[in-house]
C-alpha cells in the first residue's frame, strides 16, 4: 500500500484554491474498500474512491476539495487509517495527514537543483591578497585550522569571490549547478554572521563588483548563486545598533542576544523601521542583492521573530517571502532549522529547510564509525547514537509526516555543512561514505554537499571542519560525487519521482523511485549480510555493477541503483 504527494499519486502538482485535486492510492487486491478524508474549514468530509486495476495492483482515485490554502487529507482502508505514517487499526493524530498546498509554488528550478556550499574564507584565493584586517589573525592557506578558543573565529586565510570565479569548472564536474555562499557582508569574524553593514560586500571578498563578476560568470554558465541572509541578528558594531527600536532592548541598557552571545544583538521584528529597511522597501535588503542573487538561505530562521511571548516567525517568512516573490518570482527561499522544520512550513514563508533533522540526523545514526567519538550529536549530549535501518528509516518518515510532500522535496539534504562534523569523519571508511552520498542523490529533496567533501576532508565539529580547499596538494576528488549527481541529473525518478520502501533491515534499506514512466530501485547497504528476496527477472543496473537476479545482494558497504520495467 502507497501513496506520496509526488506526481505518480497527485497529478496536480500545483493546486489553486478552489479547485478539485485526484489523489490516488495504490493497494494490493485484496482491499474492498478506501475513503479519503479531507478537512475543509476544520471539518472533516468523506469521499468515497474508484479503484482501477493495473496489473496486480489496485489503484483507488479521489477527489479532494482544495478548500483552505493547505487541506490535509488521508485515507480510510476496509476501515483502517492510512496516513504518511502508514496503515493503523487505531485513531492518529490529524499532524500526520497528507497536504495539499495551494499558497504560490517554488519555482521548477529549486527543486532540480543541485547545491554547493562555499565558507568564502576558506574556499580559494585570487592572485591579489588583501591586507589582514584588524580584527584577524593572519593565516597561511596550508596551516591546520585552529578548532577552538579565542582565535577560531579570527583566523583569517583571505579566500575571496573572484577564487571562487577561477574554481567554476570544479564545481560544475562534480554536477552541481547552485552555489551557496555563507555571509559575504562586512562583518569582524570569519564566518561573518556577525554582519556590520547589510549595504554592501566585504571588501575583504572583492567588494560588490566582485559579486556581480562571480553572478555574471555563474549564469553564463547556466548555474545559480544563492545568499545567505541573518534575519535574527547583527554583529555588535552594525550602526543599527544605536537604534533602540530595531533590536530587543531592555530598561537598564541591556539587550537580547542570539544564545547569549553578546557579540549578537537580536533584532526586535516588532520594529515597523526594521521590517521597511529589511524586507518592504523597494531597495531593502531582501531585494536589493536579488539584482544578483538567485535566492536565499535564511540563518537561524527557526529563531527570527521569536522570543519570550513573541512568535512573529510565520508572520516575518510571509513578509519576506512576498518581498523575495516582488523582487524576483523565480527565487529560491530556504531556511536554516537544526531539529523539526514542519511548523515552520507550509505557511506561505519558507519554501523548505535545511533538512538536518530528516536527513541528516537520521543518516548520520546509521552510518557513523563504530569507534567515532563526538562530544555531541549536534548540539544533543552524548554523542551521535548507533541505531539501524529500521531507526533511520522511521525517523524520516516521521520528519515527512510534519510537512508537505512539497516542502520535503524543497529541501535541502546535507551530509554536513560549514556547522557540522564532516561526514567522512562521522562514516570513517570510504565505502560507507559512498553509501551517504548514494543516499544524498536518490533520496528526495535537494542535494547540497559542503565544499571539501568531495575531496574526504575530515573535522570533528564546525570550526575544525573548515578546512582550506587542498588545491595545492595531489588529493584527488572521490568519484561518487560526479558519477551519483549526474544520474540524478539524467534520471527524472530522482528528482521528481515518489518514494517507496521496498526493504528495511538493520544493515540494508531498498527503495524505489518512481514516476510514470520511470522505475528505479536503489539499494543502499553498510554491511554485507545475507542477500535478500526481490523477485524482479528484469533490470539495469545503473550505478553499483551488481545484477539483479531475483535477490538483492549481500556485498557491502555499497550502493546500488536498478531500472526496471515501468
Amino acid at each position: 500500500m502507497h501513496h506520496d504527494g509526488s506526481a505518480l499519486h497527485v497529478p496536480d502538482q500545483n493546486p489553486r484554491l478552489g479547485s478539485n485535486v485526484d489523489v490516488w492510492l495504490r493497494t494490493g487486491p485484496s482491499v474492498r474498500s478506501v475513503h479519503v478524508r479531507s478537512v475543509e474549514d476544520g471539518e472533516p468530509r468523506f469521499t468515497a474512491a474508484s479503484a482501477e486495476r493495473r496489473g496486480a495492483e489496485l489503484w483507488w482515485r479521489a477527489s479532494v476539495l482544495v478548500r483552505n490554502p493547505v487541506t490535509r487529507y488521508r485515507f480510510i482502508v476496509d476501515g483502517d487509517w492510512y496516513t504518511v505514517l502508514g496503515r493503523f487499526a487505531h485513531d492518529v493524530p490529524d499532524d500526520t495527514d497528507f497536504r495539499l498546498v495551494a499558497h504560490p509554488g517554488p519555482a521548477p528550478w529549486t527543486r532540480e537543483a543541485i547545491v554547493y556550499q562555499i565558507f568564502p574564507d576558506r574556499f580559494a584565493r585570487s592572485a591579489t591578497a588583501p591586507a589582514t584586517p584588524d580584527w584577524a589573525v593572519r593565516r597561511e592557506w596550508d596551516d591546520p585550522v585552529v578548532g577552538r578558543g579565542p582565535d577560531a573565529s579570527r583566523q583569517f586565510y583571505g579566500g575571496d569571490l573572484d577564487g571562487i570565479a577561477r574554481r567554476l569548472d570544479h564545481i560544475q564536474d562534480l554536477g552541481a549547478d547552485t552555489v551557496y555562499l555563507t555571509p559575504f557582508f562586512p562583518a569582524r569574524s570569519n564566518h561573518r554572521y556577525d554582519a556590520v553593514a547589510f549595504d554592501r560586500v566585504d571588501p575583504l571578498l572583492g567588494g560588490d563588483r566582485a559579486l556581480r563578476r562571480l553572478a555574471d560568470a555563474l549564469h553564463t554558465r547556466g548555474m545559480r548563486l544563492v545568499g545567505d541572509l541573518t534575519t535574527n541578528h547583527t554583529g555588535v558594531e552594525h550602526p543599527w545598533f544605536d537604534q533602540p527600536d530595531l533590536y530587543y532592548m531592555s530598561a537598564d541598557g541591556g539587550y537580547e542576544s542570539w544564545l547569549g552571545v553578546p557579540s549578537l544583538p537580536k533584532l526586535n521584528w516588532h520594529s515597523a523601521r526594521l521590517r521597511e529597511r529589511f524586507v518592504t522597501d523597494p531597495d531593502s535588503i531582501v531585494r536589493r542583492w536579488l539584482r544578483y542573487l538567485d535566492g536565499w538561505r535564511i540563518d537561524v530562521a527557526n529563531m527570527t521573530g521569536r522570543r519570550d511571548g513573541d512568535d512573529l516567525t510565520h508572520e516575518v517568512s510571509r513578509l519576506i517571502a512576498q518581498s523575495v516573490r516582488a523582487a524576483r518570482p523565480d527565487a529560491l527561499l530556504v531556511a536554516e532549522h537544526a531539529h523539526g522544520a514542519g511548523p515552520d512550513l507550509d505557511a506561505d514563508g519558507w519554501q523548505g529547510t535545511m533538512n538536518y533533522a530528516g536527513f541528516l540526523r537520521p543518516l548520520w545514526t546509521w552510518l557513523r564509525a563504530d569507534d567515532l567519538d563526538l562530544p555531541d550529536f549536534l548540539g544533543v549530549p552524548g554523542g551521535v547514537p548507533a541505531r539501524d535501518g529500521h531507526a533511520m528509516v522511521a525517523t524520516m518518515r516521521a520528519m515527512m509526516a510534519t510537512m508537505s510532500w512539497r516542502s520535503w522535496i524543497h529541501s535541502w539534504n546535507l551530509l554536513g555543512s560549514h556547522d557540522t562534523a564532516r561526514i567522512r569523519t562521522v562514516v570513517g571508511d570510504l565505502g560507507r561514505m559512498e553509501v551517504a552520498v548514494g543516499l544524498l542523490a536518490t533520496l528526495p529533496g535537494v542535494p547540497m554537499m559542503f565544499a571539501g567533501d568531495e575531496f574526504g576532508l575530515t573535522g570533528s565539529f564546525g570550526e575544525q571542519s573548515r578546512t582550506p580547499m587542498p588545491w595545492r596538494t595531489s588529493i584527488q576528488t572521490l568519484p561518487w560525487y560526479s558519477r551519483l549527481l549526474s544520474l540524478r541529473r539524467k534520471h527524472p525518478a530522482l528528482r521528481g519521482g515518489g518514494l517507496r520502501f521496498a526493504h528495511v533491515s538493520a544493515d540494508a534499506v531498498a527503495f524505489w523511485r518512481e514516476t510514470h514512466d520511470e522505475r528505479l530501485l536503489i539499494l543502499a547497504r553498510r554491511a554485507p549480510g545475507a542477500p535478500l528476496p526481490m523477485p524482479i527477472s528484469e533490470a539495469t543496473n545503473l550505478y553499483g555493477g551488481a545484477e539483479l537476479r531475483g535477490e538483492l545482494p549481500g556485498d557491502g558497504p555499497t550502493v546500488q541503483i536498478w531500472s526496471c520495467p515501468s
